[in-house]
């Protein structure tokens, strides 16, 4: 297979959800590049991280560092198609909601090459996030969709995308943890000592929302500081540390007895930290998923999450920055065997750990078939009318869209909800939207 695929990547969450699909990419033995932003530039986040994980180290380094969200892009960009021009790749992969994933797809989409996107289709629908812009316009510009749940593709499906390029993998976070979790527990010796007779509350916080604003970060300090009957471990961002300090919060959280607050560690020794832990508390997206993976209960300090599966499959709770909704929900979750037992016991939403096998399968099954190149459709000029239709016979979605030439079927309902048309689904007492060609 003589395919070319430049693999983007910024951030150590990129980095981590894309190591098992670099890993599916080594087994097949195809070409690829790796091109990282360098927006995170320590060494940590460079040359070490890729050692730990057991990656090649990148192609290219653009070297963006710091700076602010225009910065970062331009310079991007302009590193990007420069590294695009020069390899010609047959696909560009992104992942996620950085602005590395935003650079790239634009780039990409601008030089007509096909843009693949892990993790696709996520919303929070806050504008506020950055990350929820960059999401939207990695889509804009995606040829191929890779979401991790049905809800997530039904986001895409609201947006006009095609069925046809959405393709429902499941998560690469699971493939990703199971993976470096066998990495992290061969390692001799860990960063921070871990009391094996002690219930253990992961604490992490970053967002702008809660430690910039000083009356959520003085709520989520006071609701920490009531949980006496857990041990808290809290390796803190400079960010949260830096306005720890400046809001005369940092000397509290310091000389109490059960809270730990320590360095940022490295990501092997968190995944083992989590793993370890009796209930995880934090604002991030990322390990609203590593929590339910690994079957630890989740309580996310946020008010909306772009993970809402993790919500209703019944493994995390938003619980905001209210003091008394943090401290009664996690005595809760620590307290009743019944409730402990269902959130560790949730459903994983995201798969089970072989979603890069399916995004290499479809990416390759394309580029096979000859359909991954972005061209001008040849049905461009025909007028396409939307339709509803209720159909009583047996029949699959493949099968109506082969006898009525043209047609698309775009949503599926049955009972009041929205199903997505899978090719091989029935549709027998359903009512469907489909696009199709105006008779002429």
């Amino acid at each position: 297979m003589s395919i070319k695929i430049a693999v983007i990547i910024g951030t150590r969450p990129e980095i981590i959800k894309m190591a098992p699909v670099i890993d599916e990419m080594e087994k097949r033995n195809l070409e690829y590049i790796l091109i990282h932003t360098g927006q995170h530039y320590d060494h940590e986040m460079s040359d070490q991280f890729f050692l730990d994980l057991e990656l090649r180290t990148p192609d290219y380094n653009i070297g963006v560092g710091s700076g602010s969200h225009a910065q970062q892009t331009a310079t991007m960009i302009e590193g990007i198609e420069k590294v695009l021009l020069d390899e010609k790749p047959d696909m560009v992969l992104v992942q996620g909601d950085t602005n590395a994933v935003l650079s790239g797809a634009i780039v990409a989409s601008k030089l007509h090459i096909p843009v693949g996107h892990v993790e696709a289709g996520l919303r929070s629908y806050d504008k506020s996030m950055p990350e929820e812009i960059n999401r939207e316009v990695a889509d804009v510009c995606s040829k191929m969709f890779f979401v991790p749940t049905e809800e997530a593709a039904l986001n895409l499906i609201f947006a006009g995308i095609s069925p046809k390029d959405i393709f429902i993998t499941g998560n690469t976070v699971v493939d990703a943890c199971l993976r470096n979790l066998k990495i992290a527990e061969n390692k001799t010796e860990m960063s921070f000592d871990l009391n094996k007779d002690e219930q253990i509350l992961t604490l992490t916080m970053h967002r702008a929302e809660n430690v910039d604003n000083p009356e959520r970060l003085h709520n989520i300090v006071d609701a920490i500081m009531e949980l006496e009957n857990v041990t808290i471990i809290f390796p803190a961002h400079p960010r949260a540390v830096k306005n720890l300090k400046q809001y005369n919060l940092l000397e509290k959280i310091e000389n109490a007895e059960h809270i730990k607050i320590i360095k940022p560690v490295g990501y092997l020794d968190f995944l083992i930290l989590l793993s370890k832990s009796k209930v995880i508390m934090t604002d991030s997206g990322g390990l609203q998923e590593e929590a339910i993976t690994l079957n630890v209960p989740c309580t996310t300090l946020r008010y909306n999450t772009e993970r809402p599966e993790t919500v209703k499959a019944g493994g995390n709770i938003l619980v905001g920055s209210e003091k008394d909704k943090i401290v009664n929900t996690v005595n809760e979750i620590l307290n009743n065997p019944q409730i402990y037992s269902k959130m560790s016991e949730a459903k994983n939403p995201y798969g089970n750990g072989n979603s890069s096998k399916q995004i290499i399968d479809a990416i390759l099954d394309l580029y096979r078939e000859n359909k991954l190149k972005i061209s001008v459709p040849d049905d461009i000029m025909n007028i396409r009318i939307r339709k509803t239709a209720e159909i009583t016979e047996s029949i699959t979605v493949k099968d109506f869209e082969n006898q009525n030439k043209g047609s698309e079927i775009k949503m599926v309902f049955k009972n009041g909800e929205i199903i997505f048309p899978y090719s091989n689904l029935n549709l027998k007492d359903k009512m469907i939207l489909f696009d199709a060609l105006k008779s002429t």
